[in-house]
This record gives structure tokens, sequence and C-alpha cells, in this order.
């Protein structure tokens, strides 16, 4: 087709130009140790691991409870797989949903109190869906200055204004709402979104105070607990069990299957209307292939380990305490943290990539978090915990970091 050449060959130069400066972005973000790259494991999430042909301790894993790698919820994703197959094939909508996405479903309803569950195929799917069903021009979405980078972008894609408030603090997020309403009086549809465990930082968010704002307010509360999901709570049941708020304290709680849990995947947990909307509306859960069968019998047979393992929290949290006692006995200052994720600031990102090398030739893995994952001049060392570790390992990381110039 002849007569298409000339406008194909107009666009050459315009994709050299993007060429060149895709090839300057990325020398620039070498040159301020801003880059990133893959990292290359041969074998399973555990505490020691095998990485880019070394053995190393590995302190930077979501695997909090330690079952990625778990003979039995290894054993329930083969037994699913021969009866259901490695690929679902379709959407949960058309023929995707299997017995096992419907037996756990009902499971994280039953496990989390709620009425219902939705699963969605990850947490960053989970996030944009929810709000984007929710909201529509004309609604706010009230959200953390910190909260995370799916529930960022499921607010810049929705449709609603998006007003950001001071990190955990309940006077800056009262303060905005009542700005808007003096603003604009016809506002009758809000949420307020938040994470529950900060997965940069690792404090926790005032749930408590955020539930009676809401209420107060009429407006609709959504909790990302990804990184409480399984360690909190008497049953594992995370964040919202462990201040004991229900679903009308909470009405949207979502948590990720990938980190404590140990497989992959998220839900959405609420009322019964609730799941029902979404299940209509939701367009990153009706337009997406469903998550494998094999996967959510894997899910649900670690969750019933979650319930009865009270030892793997314990024993986490023990750690936990080692780790932040030690550190204080050697004057590393930590970031202000009482779960799994044990930040220590740095500052540049040229250092905190320095230290993190250093630390990697010493077997000892641990990310270096840089901009734009965190702000600018908060370049940090994210450390952590998991219930595969033990005493002595810890003791090693804390050797190995006080030999370090932090």
């Amino acid at each position: 087709m002849p007569f298409l050449l000339p406008a194909f060959y107009g666009m050459i130069p315009q994709m050299k130009n993007k060429q060149s400066t895709i090839q300057n972005w990325l020398a620039e973000k070498k040159s301020q140790q801003l880059y990133r790259s893959h990292r290359i494991t041969e074998t399973p999430q555990q505490a020691r691991m095998k990485i880019d042909g070394q053995s190393v301790l590995n302190f930077c894993s979501n695997d909090y409870l330690g079952l990625a790698n778990h003979p039995d919820i290894i054993a329930s994703f083969k037994k699913a797989a021969d009866s259901f197959g490695v690929g679902s094939g379709s959407a949960h909508l058309i023929s995707g949903h299997s017995k096992a996405h419907q037996a756990l479903e009902e499971y994280l309803a039953d496990f989390t109190g709620r009425e219902r569950s939705l699963l969605f195929s990850t947490g960053y799917m989970a996030n944009i869906g929810v709000l984007n069903a929710l909201t529509e021009q004309g609604d706010i979405i009230y959200a953390d200055r910190l909260n995370h980078a799916s529930l960022v972008d499921g607010a810049l894609l929705a449709n609603a204004t998006t007003k950001r408030y001071q990190h955990n603090d309940i006077d800056s997020l009262e303060r905005q709402i009542v700005a808007q309403r003096k603003k604009n009086k016809q506002v009758d549809n809000q949420i307020i979104v938040s994470d529950g465990v900060f997965s940069m930082d690792g404090d926790i968010a005032h749930v408590k105070q955020l539930a009676i704002l809401a209420k107060k307010h009429h407006a609709w509360l959504m909790i990302d607990d990804a990184h409480g999901f399984g360690t909190l709570g008497k049953t594992g049941g995370g964040l919202l069990q462990q201040q004991h708020l229900d679903q009308d304290d909470v009405p949207i709680l979502m948590a990720t299957l990938g980190k404590a849990v140990g497989t992959s995947g998220a839900f959405i947990a609420g009322s019964e209307e609730l799941i029902e909307y979404l299940i209509q509306t939701a367009r990153s859960h009706i337009f997406t292939t469903a998550m494998p069968a094999a996967i959510a019998a894997a899910t649900l047979t670690s969750l019933e380990i979650i319930k009865k393992d009270q030892w793997r929290r314990d024993k986490l949290q023990s750690l936990i305490m080692q780790f932040k006692q030690g550190a204080k006995e050697l004057g590393i200052e930590l970031m202000p943290s009482d779960t799994a994720i044990q930040p220590i600031l740095v500052g540049s990102s040229k250092k905190a990539v320095a230290i993190s090398q250093q630390l990697f030739t010493q077997g000892i893995l641990i990310s270096a978090i840089r901009p734009p994952t965190v702000a600018k001049n908060t370049a940090r060392l994210r450390i952590t915990l998991s219930a595969n570790h033990n005493e002595k390992m810890v003791d090693e990381l804390l050797s190995k970091l006080g030999e370090t110039h932090i």
C-alpha cells in the first residue's frame, strides 16, 4: 500500500527524537543512582536465597510469614492444577470462575468478618478498579500523601477530584473535608482512602480515628491492608481485626495475597451490595483473565495455616523486637515502625545504593528505596523481616549493618 509510505516516513524523525530523549533520560537516571534493574533469583522465596549467582540472606521480601514455599501450599497448588489445569482461560464473568475461586471468596469473607469478598488478579488492579467504580465526576477522594502507588494511580484515573492530606494527620484530613463542604455543598459522595501499614515507612494508619471521621462526614472509608493482612490480628485478619473494626466501621477492605499469604492476587471485602456493584462495574475485574484456580486453592490452604499457626506471628514479632533493640544498641536510628517493615533513612540515593551494594557483597540482600518511590532526599534501606528468619540471621544482619557507615 504505497499511499501509506509518506505518512510512515514522516514519523521517523519524531521517532528518532523520542529515542534520543529516552537514551538521555536513562543516562541521567544512571548518573543520579536512580536506575533500576532486575535481580535474578535461582531459588524459591526463603530466608537464604541464591540471587544473581550469589548466596544471600534475604531481608527485602514481603513473604512475612514464610509461606511462599510451604510444602502444604505447594501440594494444594499441584492437586488443583491436576483438576483445573494451569490457566483459568477466561475472565471471572465468562468461564474463568471455578469452584476454587468461589470457595476462596467465601473463605475470605468469613476470615475478614465481612459479608462477601471479590477476587482481583493483583492489588494494583483491585485499587484501580474500586476507586473508578465508586466515584464519578463531582465526587471527592481524600488520600493520605504516603499511600501506595496503586491508590495514587487509582485516584488519578478516576473522574473524581482528589485531595491529598498530610500523612496520618486526621486534623489535616478533616480541615480539607470541611473546606470542601463549604466550597461545594452539593458533594454527596466522598471516599477516604489510606494504606493500613504504609509500605515504605512501616508505620500504621490511625484507622479508628479515620472510621470515626468517615462516619461523621458520611464518607466511604477504604483501607488497603496489603502489609497488615496475615501478620496482624488474633487470627491474621489484619490491622482491622487487630483494631476491632468491622464492616460498618470500614466498609471497604482491600488486601493482597502475594505478601504474608505467600501466593498471588488480591481481594476486596465488604457488604453484599458493594461486591455485587463491583462485579457489575469494576473494569479491572470484569475485563481480565481470572487468576489460575490452582492459585486460589493454594491460597485457601495458606489462609488455613495462617489462622492456626499463631506461632508465626509470635515469632515475627519477636524478631522485630530483637532487630529494633539491636539497632538501638548499635546507634542505628530506625524510622518509627513496629511492623515487619523496618526502614533506615539514609537520605541520598547514592549513599543508599552504595550501602546496599556493600551489604550484597557480604551476603545480605536489602533494597535501596529511592525516588520516585519515596520523596527526594529520603532514600532508605528497607529491611523486612520474616518468620523464616531466625535469631542468628538477625544477629548477622545487625553485625553487617554495624560495619557500614550509615
